[in-house]
């Protein structure tokens, strides 16, 4: 199916739950509020719901925009987006020691880009943990067309509470850019730790602030704010507070580093394809300013057509904001979605 006629029939889907895009996106727009809120509201919010509306009012645009592995990935001089997530995830693979009899979870495994391609190079059976169903329905869909179906199953949860999962199940365990959305990530990792056998290797992926972020910087601080609510953060973490919680929840941690800012030779920032298309960078025109402001001029049409339901073109713009705080952030040098890590579980 085209991607466009993908998105047109995700954005029905979706306006027929939940009162409809319209008043999906306004829900989600309050989610701060519903967080902070002094009374019982904010003691009954849970921010696991919330991640959740997130992706179901915006899985189909993701894809569009971004493929089928959601998450960044350091660039090269004149390569690919695509390919540099295939070498970022060939790292991952490496860094893991994967291999064949092996069983894998992959925390948080979107569309499953990452998990085909540890299927298809190591020959390991991946487990993918997702609370969204919508997505989990996307990753057995590409993961059948791909002929790697019958090595992967899947669970429907929240990485908080895996209970259908037994105590030291898994060899091996990754969490690309899913963690960061954790309301307690001490208490993730802890349960990440629970599942995976004795002397296994752990990697993540983490959306974190640098060490030049400033929060007495009143521009910082609305940098951080954007953030948080566009891409659903219930807090952004330092590299430090990612480290913390990994060793509180009884991590050793091997290595970690920035690898949006560490490498031997040129590079291309992170955040480029979100700022400037390029032939060579391969990357869609939807990503870029210009593309997505036509995007949302052409949902807005679309909805006066009837064509795409009410609220449409409002996600589009709540994408194209978060695209811009991505590119703000990374400009500024307080935030990359690039702090990986390798941490074992003790013996």
């Amino acid at each position: 199916m085209p991607k466009v006629s993908r998105v047109l029939t995700g954005l029905r889907a979706s306006d027929r739950v939940g009162g409809g895009v319209a008043r999906r996106i306004r829900r989600f727009d309050g989610w701060r509020d519903r967080a902070t809120a002094p009374d019982g509201e904010g003691a009954r919010y849970d921010h696991t719901e919330t991640v959740k509306e997130y992706y179901d009012i915006s899985n189909e645009l993701m894809e569009w925009g971004w493929g089928e592995s959601l998450h960044f990935a350091p660039l090269s001089p004149g390569e690919s987006v695509k390919d540099s997530k295939i070498r970022h995830q060939r790292l991952m693979i490496d860094k893991l020691e994967l291999r064949e009899g092996m069983t894998v979870v992959d925390v948080g495994c979107g569309f499953g880009g990452p998990m085909r391609r540890v299927v298809s190079e190591s020959d390991a059976r991946v487990v993918g943990v997702n609370i969204n169903e919508n997505q989990i329905e996307r990753a057995k869909s590409l993961t059948a067309a791909a002929g790697l179906d019958r090595m992967v199953d899947y669970l429907v949860c929240s990485f908080m509470d895996m209970a259908a999962v037994a105590d030291g199940t898994f060899d091996r365990g990754y969490a690309i850019e899913s963690t960061c959305h954790a309301p307690d990530k001490a208490g993730a990792f802890a349960e990440i730790h629970r599942v995976l056998k004795p002397g296994a290797l752990f990697w993540g992926q983490e959306m974190c602030l640098t060490d030049r972020f400033d929060p007495d910087d009143e521009r910082h601080r609305g940098m951080k704010q954007d953030l948080m609510h566009g891409i659903a953060l219930a807090d952004i973490a330092t590299f430090g507070e990612v480290d913390r919680a990994l060793e509180a929840a009884g991590f050793e941690l091997i290595e970690g580093m920035d690898r949006g800012a560490e490498h031997d030779g040129p590079s291309t920032p992170w955040y480029q394809p979100l700022e400037t298309w390029s032939r060579t960078m391969g990357n869609s025109l939807i990503g870029v300013p210009l593309g997505r402001k036509a995007a949302v001029g052409g949902t807005r049409l679309a909805e006066m057509m009837r064509i795409m339901p009410k609220g449409s073109s409002a996600v589009v713009e709540m994408l194209n904001k978060t695209a811009g705080a991505y590119t703000a952030g990374g400009r500024a040098g307080i935030f990359t979605p690039l702090y990986c890590f390798l941490a074992r579980k003790p013996l």
